[in-house]
């Protein structure tokens, strides 16, 4: 695991974290009814929400036996469920950046957020500013950017410098997730960003789900599968993994723009 990072100050001015159970759910709000993050309370390490599980279509491009050996990191706690299943049920080293510090501690006591150890660990910094130290950069294997306010308007973070800023800490065949939604987010302008960062032949997204959110991926190096590697791969992640990944073979394609 890279060392340990430097904790700084979150700000005084952030929303109250609340939480709400729904019947075998629960879910986490920033001081509105808009839902941030959600766990089954039965199964809480699982992915409940489906747009959080194409969050892991990474897994897609790479080889299942290195995923022990890689590093996993989510800008934006919300509720952990990356944080938790990579943490559980990939078994890899795993880090987190979430700048309310309500926030991890409602993850801890509400969530099941395990405490940090040598595989885990959440950092209390803001992610614009932390991931540009040095000792993050090339280091990260699947990088999950689900950046919000409590507006839930529009990515808190959507530039092609932050984009270029998340390229520099991938490795060679490691790949940003992104979830774009909102009320005045525009998916074009944000694939233009990424674009620029990444190159328009890196990047692949899914079809909107019925809740408004798009996922998109983004690659360091670019690849293409081969003529039924999509569906195998798929068919492999959802044996392995238990994710449901049948709408992958014909919801994730390349982006054209």
């Amino acid at each position: 695991m890279p060392p340990s990072p430097s904790r700084s100050t979150a700000p005084a001015e952030l929303p109250e974290v609340s939480v709400s159970d729904d019947g075998e759910v629960r879910h986490l709000h920033l001081g509105t009814p808009w839902i941030q993050g959600s766990m089954r309370i039965a199964a809480p390490f699982d992915l409940e929400l489906e747009y959080i599980q194409r969050m892991m279509a990474w897994l897609l491009f790479v080889d299942p036996a290195s995923v022990r050996e890689r590093h996993a990191m989510q800008l934006g706690l919300g509720a952990g469920a990356i944080t938790k299943f990579c943490h559980k049920k990939l078994r890899l080293c795993t880090t987190a950046i979430e700048l309310n510090p309500q926030v991890l501690a409602v993850c801890r006591a509400w969530f099941k957020l395990p405490p940090d150890g040598p595989k885990l660990r959440v950092v209390l910094a803001d992610a614009a500013q932390e991931i540009r130290k040095p000792m993050w950069l090339g280091t990260v294997d699947a990088l999950a950017v689900d950046l919000y306010d409590h507006h839930a308007a529009a990515p808190v973070l959507d530039s092609e410098t932050f984009y270029a800023d998340c390229r520099a800490l991938l490795t060679a065949d490691g790949s940003m997730s992104v979830n774009l939604f909102g009320r005045s987010s525009r998916f074009e302008q944000s694939l233009e960003k990424m674009a620029l960062a990444f190159g328009e032949d890196a990047l692949w997204a899914f079809k909107p789900t019925r809740e408004g959110n798009t996922v998109v991926l983004a690659q360091h190096t670019p690849t293409r599968f081969q003529r039924g590697e999509q569906a195998q791969r798929c068919a492999d992640v959802q044996e392995r993994w238990g994710l449901p990944t049948a709408r992958w073979v014909r919801g994730l394609r390349p982006v054209r723009l």
